[in-house]
């Protein structure tokens, strides 16, 4: 029996159709959340992650859940060798077996793609055209990208020799379909119903879905490379498990790369601000958005995790009001080394910006400016100043004065978070202890004003 820890994910490795009571049904795959292992000898009790039942099950009928390794080698299209000839396929396609494929870029045909696959012995090559932001082999069948053909290909003959029966992965890659099989993480579109569209983002859009009874959020990203470069989000992800982190339950793979996570009802912070306002969000409440916000981050910084794009646009409040992080499609180990990527010029630290070199405590500006948000009621920061003044003038000393009745405790905590030198920014383990007194302040006053209230209407 394993010594799992409550909190630990699970994988069934078979059915339980017919339990007896107090036992949990299940069936093979389903992802379970262990609540207690001192429950009974050789038991668990646990939660369905998708029914949300409870109950016991024998700890001999489940796996862990595996977190998946943030690798290079990790790969949706480990089949693609990119720009090899014709006969480096040949070769790659060695011993030559009916199925054996790859895809290459081609060379004579800049922008196009060859399908390299063994018939009887031979390699033959199909000219896959790019036109009209689809590929084709035959004028016939269109594809979004890469992983569509090969998907399509792999069911039916269509207009070439025979079905692709088995990848010849590149050399150094492992298949990201497997190594999500095998953790536990990878789900059935079959299962998935997808609902009305919640968001459009730059690399794809979100709906909302129904995947076994839960309701979820359902990130499409359908260009291959895109998908390809969205698969670190997802490796993170399967690593984190935090209340104030948005929690991934899995990814399917068809026509491109499905991020499925739980559904925050209440959207994005600052869509949640700007549309309550000051009448209906209190002071304790925006406290508790920070807190929520600071102790996500600081779990971050625990794993030595950089999110590099920390704002109030990508932080998603559930249906009882809790602020959970999302978007980690820029979250990287903290090695304070340069890498080349778009930035958020508004939220992004001076040293990041100039030298990109992104760390712990450029989040932690980024927080200040995320503090900022909340208390001015999703406010876009720096207002009235373009890109380039607020470059320069930060640079020079500038920064943001307090946002109206914002508690001067807070704005302090805002300013110390946007220190020159990154060393003498606070931590966010720091952060938390000077919120989590100031929150304690926030309710002392407010009994004090309800007990003064009370006294007033008892006395009239």
């Amino acid at each position: 029996m394993m010594n799992w820890a409550a909190g630990t994910q699970c994988v069934a490795k078979g059915d339980h159709r017919k339990p007896k009571p107090g036992e949990l049904a299940y069936h093979k795959g389903d992802i379970l959340t262990v609540l207690d292992t001192a429950t009974a000898k050789g038991c668990y009790k646990v939660r369905h992650n998708t029914t949300g039942e409870e109950g016991l099950i024998n700890s001999n009928n489940v796996r862990e859940r595996e977190a998946i390794s943030v690798h290079p080698s990790l790969s949706l299209m480990p089949w693609f060798h990119g720009k090899i000839s014709g006969p480096e396929a040949v070769c790659e396609l060695q011993p030559a077996e009916d199925g054996l494929f790859l895809v290459r870029e081609s060379i004579r045909h800049p922008g196009d793609y060859v399908l390299c696959v063994c018939v009887s012995a031979e390699v033959v090559h199909y000219r896959v055209i790019y036109q009209d932001n689809k590929l084709t082999i035959d004028n016939k069948q269109y594809f979004y990208n890469l992983i569509d053909m090969i998907q399509f290909y792999s069911k039916n003959k269509g207009s070439i020799a025979t079905t692709l029966l088995k990848p010849k992965a590149k050399e150094g890659t492992k298949s990201a379909e497997l190594e999500l099989s095998k953790s536990g993480w990878l789900l059935d579109i079959r299962k998935l119903t997808l609902g009305e569209n919640i968001g459009e983002g730059e690399f794809g859009a979100v709906h909302k879905g129904d995947y076994m009874g839960q309701k979820v959020a359902v990130k499409t990203i359908k260009c291959d490379v895109t998908a390809q470069a969205f698969l670190q989000e997802t490796t993170v992800m399967t690593k984190l498990q935090h209340k104030n982190l948005v929690r991934l339950l899995g990814v399917i793979l068809h026509k491109g790369l499905h991020i499925v996570t739980q559904l925050m009802t209440k959207g994005n912070l600052v869509n949640f601000l700007r549309t309550r306002g000051r009448s209906v969000v209190n002071g304790v409440q925006l406290l508790r958005f920070a807190l929520d916000v600071c102790e996500g981050m600081e779990y971050l910084e625990s794993k030595r995790l950089v999110h590099r794009d920390l704002a109030a646009r990508n932080i998603l409040v559930s249906e009882d009001g809790v602020a959970k992080i999302s978007d980690f499609g820029l979250t990287k180990m903290d090695r304070k080394t340069s890498d080349n990527v778009k930035v958020p010029v508004k939220w992004t630290a001076p040293e990041a910006l100039k030298k990109e070199k992104f760390s712990t405590r450029s989040d932690v500006w980024s927080y200040g400016v995320l503090l900022w948000e909340i208390f001015s009621f999703g406010r876009q920061p720096y207002p009235k100043m373009s890109l380039k003044d607020v470059k320069e003038q930060v640079d020079e000393g500038y920064r943001m004065e307090a946002p109206d009745d914002c508690p001067p405790a807070v704005y302090l905590l805002m300013r110390s978070c946007w220190k020159q030198e990154p060393r003498r920014r606070p931590s966010f383990h720091r952060l938390r202890d000077k919120l989590d007194g100031e929150m304690s302040k926030c309710l002392q006053c407010s009994a004090a004003e309800e007990r003064d209230e009370s006294r007033s209407a008892s006395q009239c």
